[in-house]
């Protein structure tokens, strides 16, 4: 069953982050490939939703960007603003708090 793309758009970003957190840096192609095989294909990101969210975390100063030649090709990395990691953290802790919330208001087990 296909994530509904409204549970998306409130926690991407923080998705984003969470992925940055554990590898250091990532290109957004990646961190939809990446996203797409951890959950079966169940969260197919597209590059209309990750750029958009890419962007303003940078604007935000959550992320940086640094362009690097692979293969003879320009490619974007995304990577952690080191300053900014105690707020990551809190965001991922609340996103996961929030859904747990869920399932106990949902009784799933």
């Amino acid at each position: 069953m296909k994530t509904r793309k409204e549970f998306l758009s409130g926690t991407l970003s923080t998705i984003i982050l969470g992925l940055l957190k554990e590898n250091d840096k990532m290109y957004g192609y990646e961190i939809c490939q990446v996203t797409k095989q951890r959950t079966n294909n169940e969260i197919v990101l597209t590059m209309g939703a990750i750029y958009p969210s890419l962007y303003k975390l940078e604007k935000e100063g959550y992320i940086k960007s640094s362009k690097e030649i692979v293969n003879g090709r320009s490619r974007k990395y995304y990577s952690l603003n080191p300053t900014t990691i105690n707020d990551i953290d809190n965001r991922i802790a609340s996103l996961l708090n929030f859904s747990q919330n869920i399932t106990n208001l949902l009784k799933i087990s």
